[in-house]
């Protein structure tokens, strides 16, 4: 589980196909202490294993139903991504619970701020609507943010 609560934001080193699969490296500082092999990192809100890592990057491997399902396969070289290590059982809990599991991706129609806050339109698929609430959250690339309003549209 995480918390949607962004610890630092990585680059991507490389990226590289292996099959349908991607096989990705992030460079990062922040979620790579204490890390091991087979923890669980959120990049961009998707749950993934670290399956090598060094001082400054882990990699991890995005299967083909992830590739398919996410906007991770849009990410190249140079990309920045939101990260976030897994939520400890004994640690604070700040934010909502954030599975990495992605039901579906949304498109940001419009931005825009105001006093202390940033405002985003967001379109999501016809068959998330059902899941969407008032004053429920939803994790956008691993941020949860609280939905304020709702339209049919």
């Amino acid at each position: 589980m995480f918390t949607g609560i962004i610890e630092e934001v990585g680059t991507i080193e490389q990226m590289r196909q292996s099959g349908e699969a991607i096989v990705m490296t992030i460079g990062a500082k922040k979620v790579l202490e204490d890390v091991h092999l087979g923890d669980s990192i959120a990049v961009n809100g998707v749950c993934l294993t670290v399956t090598s890592f060094t001082d400054r990057s882990f990699t991890v491997d995005v299967m083909p139903e992830t590739v398919r399902a996410t906007s991770l396969r849009t990410l190249t070289k140079g990309s920045k991504v939101n990260l976030e290590r897994a939520m400890a059982a004994n640690g604070r809990f700040g934010g909502h619970f954030v599975s990495g599991h992605v039901d579906g991706i949304g498109e940001i129609i419009r931005k825009w701020p105001s006093a202390n806050a940033v405002y985003y339109e967001i379109k999501i698929p016809q068959e998330l609507r059902k899941y969407m609430i008032l004053k429920g959250s939803v994790a956008v690339d691993g941020t949860s943010l609280t939905i304020f309003g709702l339209t049919d549209d």
